[in-house]
């Protein structure tokens, strides 16, 4: 264990201290306008250890502190990337909606993404290729990696826009994590690495990052942590942003909103013209920008008589792309309403569906990147929040990735009691030098 820490310690310090130097945003990113903050708890690994941890100063060893990451190599985003990147966040929307008639539901695509791919570092074989085929179609974890980081790092920031992301990793101070696991995480996601005991003080620790890096917009994330858990990956985005043009008093009316259920919901409208119109057939909408214009809010209204979840079911990546990308130069007289709310679902049976259940079956998931131990994925849940008022949007999103070790065998009990035979045994060959009986105990 002594040599473990020593040589995980160097990697990391080393990791921070380049990262000090080239003073590299990478991932923390700022971006404003429709104000998402989007957290992603990534990966809780779990093993067969004790844990738990809440507040508001974080007590862990910072392993990463003062340090920044190693230079690697970024790769430019493409149309290749792009097309992936709608795929994923449209199959992922299509997916979740499908179980959630008449409730509001918001995800973050991109925190799910980081979250999984941060994790799919530490996968091999079978569990990789799927997560592969899932994260990226036909792009490589290597090459997601630096298309991530290109990505990210691009993300423009702006005082009134600003898009923050941040990526750590919690590891019990009894788990033997792989150094190049840390390294590649540190290197493409800039996560900083705390070690911990996994006490009542890790869950308030990170409860207080989490609150931290999400703008105080989510102040929890867990209650206790479970014995068998070894490590959290952690991804947060914070997006606050304001409207290019904010609603006057006298743009906000009482209006009645009809529900999927049939119900009249008192709402308050806020109206404002905008100039750019979408249509794509079956639904009609308009954007409307953030301050820099650099980045919008995209509404999209079905056309009457047509079910919301028939025509989420009937998008296609390339039909709304050209949807946003045609968009019409035309005045739109806007009605959007205020709202807020908080959304949960469990992304297990949608991921496996997509493609990769190996990394959640027992028994046959390769995470052994991460570190020892027959891991596997137990559970990804994702949590988001949104709010949406005359001044602009802002939203959160959390997505744990649980990671658990196979479930102990049975244990039995035996009790020499009685007559026995005994061996000592050569351990390369499995032969016994001297085998014997005990029948007696002599005394």
């Amino acid at each position: 264990m002594k040599n473990y820490e020593e040589t995980a310690h160097d990697v990391l310090l080393r990791i921070e201290t380049e990262r000090k130097v080239k003073k590299r945003r990478r991932i923390r990113i700022a971006l404003s306008g429709v104000s998402m903050l989007c957290i992603c708890l990534a990966v809780v690994v779990c093993f067969n250890f004790l844990g738990g941890g809440t507040a508001q100063m974080i007590r862990a060893a910072d392993l990463m502190d003062g340090i920044t990451t190693a230079e690697v190599d970024g790769r430019k985003t493409d149309d290749r990337f792009t097309a992936n990147q709608m795929r994923l966040a449209l199959e992922l929307f299509q997916r979740t909606s499908a179980g959630s008639e008449g409730r509001n539901l918001l995800i973050s695509p991109l925190s799910i993404q980081l979250a999984l791919a941060m994790t799919a570092n530490g996968a091999g074989g079978e569990t990789l290729e799927e997560m592969e085929r899932v994260l990226g179609g036909d792009i490589s974890i290597d090459e997601l990696n630096e298309y991530l980081y290109t990505y990210a790092d691009s993300l423009p920031s702006e005082e009134k826009v600003k898009l923050e992301i941040a990526n750590s990793i919690w590891f019990r101070d009894t788990f033997d994590v792989r150094k190049e696991f840390l390294q590649k995480n540190a290197d493409y996601y800039g996560a900083a690495a705390y070690r911990s005991a996994f006490d009542d003080e890790t869950v308030k620790d990170i409860n207080n990052w989490v609150s931290k890096n999400t703008d105080g917009m989510i102040d929890k994330i867990i209650e206790e942590i479970d014995p068998l858990t070894v490590m959290f990956l952690i991804n947060a985005i914070v997006f606050d942003g304001k409207w290019e043009k904010t609603y006057d008093e006298d743009d906000v009316s009482d209006e009645v909103f009809y529900s999927y259920s049939g119900g009249e919901q008192d709402a308050e409208l806020m109206y404002s013209m905008e100039s750019v119109y979408l249509d794509d057939g079956s639904a009609t909408g308009f954007i409307k920008p953030y301050a820099g214009g650099k980045y919008s809010f995209a509404a999209l209204l079905p056309n009457e008589g047509t079910d919301i979840y028939d025509y989420i079911a009937g998008l296609t990546p390339e039909g709304l792309t050209e949807t946003l990308e045609n968009a019409e130069s035309a005045d739109v007289h806007a009605y959007l309403p205020k709202f807020s709310y908080e959304y949960e679902k469990s992304l297990n049976a949608i991921l496996s569906d997509m493609g990769m259940p190996t990394a959640f079956t027992e028994g046959a998931a390769d995470l052994s990147g991460i570190g020892d131990g027959r891991l596997f994925i137990g559970g990804v849940q994702h949590k988001t929040f949104i709010s949406v008022d005359e001044n602009g949007t802002k939203a959160a999103a959390v997505t744990p990735v649980e990671v658990t070790t196979e479930s102990c065998p049975s244990s039995y009990t035996v009790y020499l009691d009685r007559p026995f035979i005994y061996m000592i045994v050569d351990r390369e060959t499995n032969l016994p030098v001297f085998i014997g009986t005990v029948t007696e105990i002599s005394k």
